[in-house]
């Protein structure tokens, strides 16, 4: 079962460093665990949006894509419309 994680807005700073352990991850031959990191880093709201409409929000929400910048901008039931 899908474990449910906390998601929050991150600075500039924050978001580089996830990536960069991620691609150190990856290097080191983990990379389910490096992709699992990546989606921990908020998608930009057009992206998540993009994705939402080509895809559809269970997509979003099957994967665990982190969401907090999507619901700032679009609000907190922005998948069910």
């Amino acid at each position: 079962m899908k474990q449910e994680v906390e998601h929050k807005l991150m600075t500039e700073q924050e978001k580089a460093d996830i990536f960069m352990k991620s691609f150190k991850m990856q290097d080191a031959g983990q990379k389910e665990e490096a992709q699992a990191l990546r989606r921990t880093v908020p998608l930009p709201p057009y992206l998540a949006k993009f994705i939402k409409e080509q895809s559809g929000a269970d997509f979003l929400l099957k994967y665990g894509f982190n969401l907090s910048e999507a619901e700032a901008e679009y609000g907190s039931g922005w998948l069910t419309t």
